[in-house]
């Protein structure tokens, strides 16, 4: 089922990155959480930001189309022992290639490349979170307002910062 990329935040108090996707179709969200370089990078490019030199998501957009290829779409495909997997889809000169990826990956990579972004419904069904109606709205403005002011740089390891 297809679902959005409601962005990347830190989840307090252990500042650990997590990607919230919501279901398009309905009131489930699917909070996945990442570490911090694949956060930096989902939130580079939701961001727009374009490094001086590509980061390698965007190496592997490059090759892909240096190689003929596009990228059809990502698939969050399973939850197995509490790790979530992902697919890659592409299309090699009308050949549909699967590509098994970490969803972090998958969901960097799909911003890049404007692809749509899907979970299993079985995924959804397992791991979805539902939120109601009145929390629903406080939590997508505070997110929002947690996107305003956040910067990739949030998401450096300490050493870096």
């Amino acid at each position: 089922m297809p679902v959005e990329l409601i962005g990347v935040r830190l989840q307090l108090p252990t500042n650990q990155p997590v990607v919230l996707l919501r279901e398009s179709t309905g009131d489930r969200f699917l909070p996945i959480w990442v570490g911090a370089v694949e956060a930096t990078a989902i939130a580079y490019a939701v961001e727009g930001l374009v490094p001086m030199r590509p980061l390698t998501h965007d190496l592997l957009k490059l090759v892909t189309e240096a190689l003929g290829g596009t990228v059809s779409k990502v698939v969050v495909t399973e939850l197995r022992d509490a790790v979530f997997y992902a697919d890659l889809v592409l299309d090699q000169e009308g050949e549909e290639v699967h590509v098994s990826a970490r969803p972090s990956d998958a969901i960097a990579f799909a911003v890049r490349t404007g692809s749509p972004i899907f979970a299993a419904p079985e995924v959804i069904d397992e791991a979805g979170v539902e939120i109601k109606d009145a929390e629903e709205e406080t939590e997508i403005e505070r997110f929002r307002e947690f996107l305003d002011e956040v910067t990739p740089e949030d998401f450096a390891p300490p050493s870096e910062q």
